[in-house]
């Protein structure tokens, strides 16, 4: 570190989610449509993994401090990422940081399970690179989403990483202002981190909104408030559509300077994750049964999540076996959020408000997630930059265009769709209003999400219903073909539990 008193911290952030099964590859574009921000130019609201950038703002101005700003790059989950997007991306930020030296702290805002052509663990090689470049007495650390794989390349690079607690991520900000407040304390030499790791040797879903995952962050913070020796603990849940060696579940406990405290709250808190492997997950039914249960209700709306047809992992968001099941058995008052479709869009802004046409979306992207719609439809409302709200964020998923499906004979069934161009799960019921739809007069909302919709939906909707409809998603993992995944994790090891039993 410097002898100064005013420090000189850089911050920056390099994120996607992987799914090494999605058809859908990234390359930089990806990232500038999603959102790139040059060093100063990143928005005073965060992208989720960009929290640091704002949040760093704020403390350093509070402190006097010297903020360097690097590029924050952000894209939507999908498939691979080219090797050029990751190598050109990363190479900006690490000639940004030689340029920024002398420094007393690097603090990054990565997702953690990005994976690239030729990188199984792109962000391991960023922070050995950023190690490399800062030596080994400069503060490195780091913000992660729970669904992301911690590496023992990250672990060695790294001082402490601080994860969000919440699945649904409502706590990216509040995750963020933990880790700077860890980094200001270090600076300040007030703490000394350390940090010990727990591998729980599982897959596993993680939803926060319910028991016994609700109880188990609850529990994980009154540990930090009631134990000051304990700087942050957390859980990387681990992301199953991701298939590299070290994929899976592990606790992180960050410590002041007490290595064998962490080690025991870290093991303590895996092995209560452990002993309740499968049970965290929300239960779920098929297409039919949740459409004939959302269709009984009395009242409404009733939030049907399409769970696996998640944009949010990485999936292409156009899977249309749930709509397919609404159309056939003539639900009402219903309104889909959304169907990734560009060249449907495109259509029907060409066709404008108010025109009537046959079309065909959705179903286009991979197998086992439905066929192409054939429909009339009239087209009700087009937006060139349709946008939604998430926690503090702004999430944008246009040029969208709401449709209505027609019958035969040219009358409305009901049933309102959203087709969107920027592929992006359903955050919030903002999604809906954006395109002139008032959610809460629906019978009926179909959303394309795993658990992010949670927070924002549930004070709106009569019901929330998990569909698992189609197989658009890994979400198998004792009998997903993976090449890289270890066997010897829970639930893939049940065949040689069983054999050996």
């Amino acid at each position: 570190m410097t002898a100064v008193s005013r420090k000189r911290i850089f911050v920056a952030a390099l994120a996607t989610e992987t799914n090494t099964f999605s058809p859908i590859m990234i390359d930089r574009q990806g990232f500038e449509t999603s959102l790139y921000a040059p060093p100063g130019q990143h928005p005073p609201t965060p992208t989720l993994c960009t929290a640091p950038i704002p949040v760093g703002r704020r403390v350093c101005a509070e402190k006097g401090w010297t903020l360097i700003e690097g590029t924050a790059a952000w894209a939507d989950p999908a498939g691979l990422v080219s090797r050029g997007a990751y190598e050109s991306l990363r190479d900006e930020i690490l000639d940004q940081l030689r340029a920024a030296l002398p420094v007393d702290a690097v603090v990054m805002g990565l997702h953690g399970a990005m994976v690239a052509q030729g990188y199984l663990d792109p962000e391991g090689d960023l922070l050995a690179r950023i190690r490399e470049i800062i030596g080994p007495d400069v503060l490195l650390c780091a913000e992660l989403d729970p669904h992301s794989h911690l590496t023992e390349k990250r672990v060695a690079a790294a001082d402490f990483f601080v994860v969000f607690k919440e699945f649904p991520h409502t706590d990216f900000v509040e995750r963020a202002e933990d880790l700077w407040r860890i980094t200001v304390d270090t600076l300040e030499n007030r703490v000394h981190p350390v940090m010990s790791i727990h591998d729980c040797k599982m897959i596993d879903v993680f939803p926060t909104s319910k028991e016994p995952m609700r109880g188990f962050v609850d529990l994980m913070q009154q540990i930090e408030k009631d134990d000051p020796r304990v700087l942050s603990l957390s859980t990387i849940h681990g992301f199953m559509a991701g298939d590299v060696p070290e994929m899976g579940t592990k606790t992180i406990a960050v410590t002041d300077g007490n290595a064998e405290l962490g080690q025991r709250l870290a093991r303590e808190l895996g092995e209560k994750l452990y002993a309740n492997r499968g049970r965290h997950i929300m239960p779920a039914m098929n297409e039919v049964d949740a459409v004939a249960k959302a269709m009984a209700s009395q009242d409404g709306p009733v939030v049907i999540a399409d769970m696996w047809d998640n944009p949010g992992g990485g999936t292409a968001g156009d899977a249309t076996v749930l709509l397919r099941e609404l159309l056939s058995k003539g639900a009402k008052d219903v309104a889909v959020g959304t169907i990734w479709d560009p060249m449907a869009v495109q259509i029907c802004m060409v066709a404008g408000e108010g025109a009537e046409f046959l079309l065909r979306f959705g179903g286009k992207s991979a197998p086992n997630t439905g066929d192409p719609v054939d429909a009339l439809v009239r087209v009700e409302k087009v937006s060139a930059d349709a946008r939604m709200i998430f926690g503090e964020s702004v999430v944008p998923f246009g040029p969208a265009a709401r449709i209505s499906v027609l019958d035969q004979q040219g009358e409305d069934t009901g049933v309102k769709v959203i087709l969107n161009t920027v592929r992006a799960q359903s955050y919030d019921p903002s999604l809906f209003t954006a395109l002139g739809i008032d959610p809460q007069k629906q019978k009926i909302l179909a959303i394309k999400s795993t658990n992010h919709f949670y927070a924002a939906f549930a004070p709106i909707a009569s019901e929330i219903i998990y569909c698992s409809a189609g197989r658009p998603y890994p979400n198998e993992p004792a009998t997903t073909p993976y090449r890289h995944v270890r066997q010897d994790i829970w639930p893939r090891n049940l065949k040689t539990e069983e054999s050996e039993a």
